[in-house]
């Protein structure tokens, strides 16, 4: 099974309480933590956390610096952890605008997890979906019957993953929002979708769980008719 997270509410976290935006995202964090060891432990097969879109270059440059110092030291204090339970990491999205020192973790923390076997983490930063399909588009040029696997193993080499994902069976946003904000376009043609209310950080394993109930009770025909409705 595959689950991806919208990890959203952050800024609106610290601002509610009179904190700065960066008190949400170190929040935010935590829950990351609590997030993927209750996935673990739910035998989910890879987890996909929207951490940092292309867009949010767009925000002011301290938030910015900020974020990326948080993903630079999550990745330094997790990958022990996750090593310890074979859980394997993988940074999807853009490269060539990432600080030094931020890729050097994420190569880091990529080698010492690739064991890994229990879970597959993939972290988005510097992700834009249309622009991956872009790039994916330009390396398919040279090919004149592509089916839509290969169009994938395209897309998966312009977003650096390591591993075949498949396609998204789960899609949580938090945060109240309704929308999918340019996230794993192709992987999610047919994910079921379930929106929370509560901010990222108060974002807890009861959430999780509910939405992994909430997908069980889904019915997923992908454009068929089940028998019991056919007659």
């Amino acid at each position: 099974m595959h689950v991806a997270i919208i990890m959203d509410g952050n800024g609106r976290w610290a601002t509610q309480r009179g904190l700065p935006r960066s008190a949400g995202h170190v929040e935010g964090a935590k829950a990351v933590r609590a997030t993927v060891e209750a996935a673990a432990r739910a035998g989910i097969e890879t987890l996909t956390l929207y951490a940092f879109s292309a867009a949010n270059w767009q925000r002011p440059r301290t938030e910015v610096d900020g974020l990326m110092f948080l993903f630079r030291r999550y990745l330094f204090e997790e990958t022990r952890r996750c090593v310890e339970q074979s859980i394997r990491v993988n940074v999807i999205g853009r490269r060539d605008r990432l600080d030094e020192r931020l890729l050097r973790a994420i190569e880091r923390s990529e080698r010492l997890t690739a064991d890994g076997v229990r879970m597959h983490l993939r972290i988005a930063v510097d992700y834009s979906s249309q622009f991956s399909i872009l790039e994916a588009v330009k390396r398919a040029r040279r090919s004149q019957d592509l089916s839509p696997q290969q169009f994938q193993s395209l897309l998966h080499e312009a977003d650096h993953s390591a591993v075949p994902s498949g396609e998204v069976d789960l899609l949580i946003r938090t945060g109240g929002e309704k929308r999918l904000s340019d996230f794993l376009l192709w992987e999610c043609a047919y994910a079921e979708l379930h929106f929370c209310d509560c901010l990222w950080p108060d974002f807890t394993e009861q959430h999780f769980q509910q939405a992994l109930d909430d997908y069980a009770g889904r019915v997923r025909r992908f454009g068929k008719v089940n028998a019991e409705h056919s007659a």
